[in-house]
């Protein structure tokens, strides 16, 4: 049977929710009867995980927008749309990203773009979006922002990955003291190592830079944790939840690990 959050009927805003941790992230928030607000980039991708949940959760109501978050005019017809559709919004969840290195060493005529790029994608974003949604995000609510493990330690060439996430643990704490008065709660997850395309991809390209297996790197990896398995994204879904639920209303401005136990802080 699952848990109930008190979360039924709630207007969740869930960004990057066509794959990976978002998708996991709406069939769990559907299973708890939330109205779901979806919004990514990739339009087919994001219907047929709205179709997947229609199927999964039917009395959940899903609502799916596409948008490119790295767009001001994008974002801001969103918005607005959004607004017209649900007058408050009570779950704002800033999961979209994107994973990549960014080596030193690469010198070529994209490289700072690239470096830039993954910063506006990771973080600017989540101000676009939470800045345009503002007017509409009720006291009460919470505000969930993507971090990582990455944003408490650091790992060879993604160091833009790396400094994305340091600044989404300060854009939380910062969001959480000037949005305390409006009584919302901010706060962070900081994932571990979780089987997604993206994780993996970076897994891949670790093994490649140091001339390593796949397996031997993801073996490496899992001895570092205290439970050695490679998490899955439905097993952090709980977290993001209970972040969401009235029962964590004395908690803002935090950066909750869920890491097997690679990372404790």
């Amino acid at each position: 049977m699952t848990q109930s959050y008190g979360l039924q009927g709630r207007v969740v805003v869930l960004t990057g929710a066509a794959s990976g941790i978002g998708r996991a992230l709406a069939q769990a928030f559907a299973q708890q009867q939330a109205e779901l607000v979806l919004v990514d980039r990739a339009w087919d991708a994001l219907q047929e995980v709205a179709k997947e949940i229609e199927g999964l959760a039917p009395l959940c109501k899903v609502h799916a927008h596409g948008c490119d978050l790295s767009d001001d005019a994008a974002v801001q017809a969103v918005a607005a749309r959004i607004a017209q559709a649900h007058p408050q919004v009570d779950v704002l969840v800033n999961n979209a990203g994107v994973e990549y290195p960014t080596p030193l060493s690469d010198t070529s005529d994209l490289a700072n773009a690239r470096w830039g790029q993954l910063l506006d994608n990771n973080v600017t974003s989540m101000v676009r979006l939470t800045r345009a949604l503002l007017p509409h995000i009720r006291s009460g609510a919470s505000i969930i922002n993507q971090a990582s493990i990455w944003g408490k330690t650091g790992v060879a060439d993604f160091s833009a990955y790396v400094a994305s996430k340091h600044a989404v643990i300060g854009l939380t704490r910062a969001l959480a003291w000037e949005l305390g008065p409006r009584g919302i709660r901010v706060n962070a997850v900081c994932p571990g190592w979780i089987r997604t395309d993206a994780a993996m991809a970076s897994l891949q390209a670790m093994a490649l830079a140091q001339g390593r297996t796949e397996a031997d790197v993801e073996r490496e990896i899992l001895s570092g944790q205290v439970f050695p398995n490679m998490l899955s994204p439905a097993d952090i879904a709980g977290v993001y939840l209970f972040l969401a639920s009235d029962d964590a209303r004395c908690m803002t401005g935090q950066s909750l690990v869920a890491s097997n136990g690679e990372v404790m802080s």
